[in-house]
């Protein structure tokens, strides 16, 4: 096992990652050594993704407030309301920060800075980067990271276990896909910022990487997650491979039409329509194909349609060309001239690693950031445009405590965190010597498989049940039936998928009990045995944690300063 050796160790580069490392050096002033750690090439990461945009309060006829209570009303009333309220008044702060870092946004023709609007936010306030907006802010970003020189890159390199010594964070166990070896990073700190795990499902917007290894890897060193139920499904998505139709499109006059014709979202969200809260379009979606009014898509998938024609073909073929051109190249769909199979997909998820207003944890010296955290800002329900300020938001704050806890802590070694990443070493070679009959590719297709029939978005007592069952199955399985036929050291995917595998098992259980446990309907946990909210039982966090006996649920009062909870309506 290789050592090295930083002050602040980052896991992950996409969107919070890279924020983290550039605050963490630019607060002490490029003295800090930084280790920055991904699964994949820096530039490669999901963040690239988004087209969409960042909502952040730039103009007169907006305020703080009302992006704060558009955020807790679309949270149904989950969000923590202080959390909100920091949270959106450092938005505007980062949306500028990176414009002064060279990353011009959209503008109007008089110059002023596009806005455009969203879903379930009341005004527009969604600045952009054309259709491009994730990919330009890592480039803004990654360009920003080489003004500082005290930094290095650990690109393909697959963490495995958080090590801890004396209840503080002392290192980092990743295995180098390129030779093989397991290298054992030792930090006086560490910001976990390991996107999402949307791959659960089967169908998905997320990359193939975003397999929850974060938050896993966090439960299993005894950080409790939060709100793992919520999960959110975005409505429009091409059929068959879950492209998304940026949400964007419908804010510019996009519409969604049944096998009738109809515009159905008049009978579930009629003064917003398509522009409702993610959640109540994409239940919507779901309910009219169940009800025979949906359309079968390519490969026979049932789904809506969206017709893009109203945004006008100036819009679509400029601000808007990403999705045409994907619309024409992955399914041969012209959408200036005809309609766009759709149905929703997962997403994104509001529940992760349970950190404070500050993004600290249980353990000293560990921070979250970006998806994976949950500081309790998403609620049950995350708008459209809110992640990316709060994956920038994030990042900053994880960054500057990671650094003044980093420069205020004395490097220390010990011998029993050598012997700890040891332990966990020989728990992951032992993955090697199974001599089953499974391969971890087809694991993964039954999990997701499960996650999908059962855990989706609509779930109920039953379901919920067969899903905990099964998914606690496969937990033997992986450690009685894996078969890992390939023997080489470099670029090993059997084994690099296999771990991927038990993390996403660890994770699937999490989500599974939290939702079984949850007996109400609010925001994306949708239960049809229990189809109303109940605040007098359920208006508080849901708390997973690791024990003796197994995971153990417990729950946390939601903070309210302003808005008291009232019916959502759109």
């Amino acid at each position: 096992m290789e050592i090295r050796k930083h002050d602040v160790l980052v896991l992950g580069t996409g969107l919070a990652g890279l924020r983290a490392a550039v605050e963490v050096l630019k607060v002490s002033k490029d003295k800090l050594s930084v280790g920055i750690v991904s699964k994949v090439h820096l530039m490669r990461s999901h963040s690239v993704a988004p087209e969409g945009g960042a909502a952040a309060v730039l103009s007169e006829n907006d305020s703080f407030d009302q992006h704060a209570y558009d955020t807790v009303k679309g949270s149904d009333f989950l969000a923590d309301q202080d959390v909100v309220e920091t949270y959106v008044r450092l938005f505007p702060k980062e949306i500028l920060q990176l414009e002064h870092w060279g990353r011009p946004w959209s503008r109007n023709d008089d110059g002023s800075v596009a806005m455009r609007l969203f879903g379930a936010h009341d005004v527009p306030r969604t600045v952009f980067a054309e259709d491009r907006t994730g990919f330009f802010l890592m480039r803004t970003l990654y360009d920003t990271l080489l003004k500082f020189e005290n930094f290095e890159r650990y690109d393909e390199y697959l963490a495995l276990s958080i090590i801890i010594d004396d209840r503080e964070f002392r290192g980092l166990l990743t295995l180098e896909k390129s030779s093989g070896n397991y290298v054992l990073f030792e930090s006086k700190a560490l910001v976990i910022a390991t996107g999402g795990l949307g791959r659960l499902w089967e169908f998905t917007t997320n990359a193939h990487t975003t397999t929850g290894d974060g938050f896993a890897i966090a439960l299993r060193a005894g950080i409790p997650l939060k709100d793992m139920e919520f999960v959110q499904w975005l409505p429009t998505c091409m059929v068959p491979h879950g492209i998304p139709a940026t949400e964007a499109l419908r804010g510019h006059g996009a519409v969604l039409l049944n096998s009738k014709g109809e515009r159905f979202m008049k009978h579930y969200a009629p003064s917003k329509m398509e522009l409702a809260a993610r959640d109540i379009v994409s239940r919507a979606m779901i309910t009219e194909i169940r009800e025979g009014r949906g359309f079968k898509g390519p490969e026979d998938m049932e789904c809506v349609m969206l017709d893009a024609r109203p945004v006008g073909e100036d819009k679509l073929m400029t601000i808007y060309k990403t999705f045409v051109e994907n619309a024409r190249d992955f399914i041969g769909i012209d959408p200036l001239e005809e309609l766009v199979p759709v149905r929703p997909a997962a997403h994104f998820a509001m529940g992760g690693i349970d950190v404070d207003i500050n993004l600290t944890t249980i353990i000293p010296g560990i921070y979250a950031a970006g998806e994976v955290a949950c500081p309790g800002f998403d609620g049950a329900n995350r708008l459209g445009s809110n992640s990316l300020p709060l994956c920038l938001a994030t990042g900053r704050i994880a960054g500057q405590n990671a650094a003044v806890y980093a420069m205020r802590k004395n490097a220390t070694s010990s011998s029993r965190v050598f012997q700890n990443a040891e332990r966990e070493m020989e728990k992951f070679e032992r993955l090697t010597q199974i001599k089953g009959s499974r391969n971890p590719y087809e694991l993964k297709k039954e999990l997701s498989h499960i996650m999908e029939s059962y855990v989706g978005l609509f779930r109920d007592e039953a379901g919920l049940l067969k899903a905990l069952e099964r998914i606690r199955q496969l937990k033997i399985s992986y450690l009685t039936d894996l078969s890992i036929d390939d023997s080489s050291k470099v670029f090993n995917t059997e084994l690099t998928n296999a771990i991927e595998f038990g993390f996403m098992l660890d994770v699937a259980e999490v989500i599974t009990l939290s939702a079984l446990k949850r007996e109400e309907s609010r925001g994306a946990h949708y239960r049809t045995d229990f189809p109303k909210r109940d605040d007098e039982k359920w208006l508080k966090h849901s708390v997973v944690r690791i024990t003796d006996a197994g995971l153990a649920v417990s729950y946390r009062p939601v903070k309210i300063t302003k808005w008291k909870p009232e019916e959502r309506r759109y």
